[in-house]
């Protein structure tokens, strides 16, 4: 007898089988062919072709990366607004009110960044960074 279920379960199988069965490959290619690298010139770090310059990665400050998201956004936002510009002779009230509104968020948006010193790259304080355990 044919269970309604019985086609969701086949799914549920496969779907668990084939990523565990990729990873069990992986595991058995990397157990059998992969060369066992030893050494310090095999276990270097290596990056872009240049040898690494310390040991560590050195921290930034979090300003860089609020610039980058505020770049993100608003990088993003000329794709929303490619449409409206492209049809502008002929939109519609309510397609130019929601352009508008659209761009009122923008600027509010980057009033707040302004009034917070996000992109007043002299806020940036130039002290030394001190690992920690000195």
């Amino acid at each position: 007898m044919h269970h309604p279920y019985l086609p969701i379960l086949i799914f549920f199988a496969v779907a668990l089988a084939v990523p565990i069965g990729a990873l069990v490959l992986a595991r058995a290619w990397m157990t059998f062919f992969t060369p066992i690298k030893r050494g310090a010139e095999k276990n270097a770090l290596y990056e872009c072709g240049v040898n690494p310059l310390s040991d560590r990665q050195t921290r930034f400050h979090s300003q860089y990366y609020m610039f980058g998201l505020l770049f993100l956004v608003f990088d993003v936002e000329t794709v929303f607004l490619l449409p409206f510009a492209v049809a502008f002779l002929n939109l519609s009230v309510g397609s130019f009110i929601a352009a508008m509104v659209f761009l009122l968020l923008l600027a509010e948006g980057l009033a707040w960044a302004w009034s917070k010193g996000l992109l007043d790259w002299h806020a940036i304080p130039k002290h030394r960074i001190v690992p920690p355990g000195r």
